[in-house]
């Protein structure tokens, strides 16, 4: 990261994961962090897998091939990223209360996730985050699949990847553990960062 000549940067993490990778990371550059909400769009039975993604800001969800794949029509998707859009809302109001995201025009903005299977949920935090007008966006993840980073290179200024191991089948596979993390676990990460006494 630093190779990149940072100025002024922002770390925001992705719900949940992404928050326990920010903050280490936010704790290193010595730089501020927040939470950016932004969601898997699941298919119809199979909510598990990602057939598009939604962002705070972004007024359409972002389309995966997958969706096109199994023939679901625009008008499925609509209401599909309606209904995500509701536990989006709660995790923005749940995350952030009240406090608003920091300004991130002509700052360097750091985006980070645990890990990038089909990067469709980051490539909706970044289409996002583009219209705030950063100086620079920066996707970091500690692991990707080698073709996702590519793709998303289009929305992104950089894409930084610790490990692009090949075969990749799934995120979880490269952590030792891979728990799913809390909203009380996100909670206190950013609550060590907001305190009138802690890191800002």
């Amino acid at each position: 990261m630093r190779l990149l000549g940072l100025q002024s940067p922002v770390v925001l993490g992705l719900p949940r994961g992404g928050v326990v990778v920010a903050a280490e990371l936010a704790a290193a550059l010595g730089a501020p962090l927040e939470v950016f909400v932004a969601r898997k769009v699941g298919a119809p039975g199979h909510e598990e897998l990602g057939i598009g993604a939604i962002a705070e800001g972004l007024d359409e969800p972002v389309v995966s091939h997958a969706a096109r794949d199994m023939g679901v029509s625009p008008r499925e998707l609509r209401v599909l990223a309606e209904r995500a859009r509701i536990e989006l809302d709660r995790r923005v109001a749940r995350y952030r209360a009240d406090r608003p995201l920091p300004e991130l025009a002509d700052r360097d903005v750091i985006v980070v996730d645990d890990g990038l299977a089909t990067g469709v949920t980051a490539e909706a935090a970044l289409r996002a985050l583009r219209q705030q007008q950063p100086r620079r966006l920066v996707l970091a993840v500690p692991v990707c699949a080698r073709e996702t980073a590519s793709r998303l290179d289009r929305f992104a200024d950089d894409v930084v990847c610790a490990a692009t191991p090949e075969p990749f089948f799934a995120v979880g596979q490269w952590y030792e553990h891979f728990d799913q993390t809390t909203d009380d676990e996100v909670l206190d990460l950013l609550a060590g960062w907001h305190a009138p006494t802690g890191r800002r």
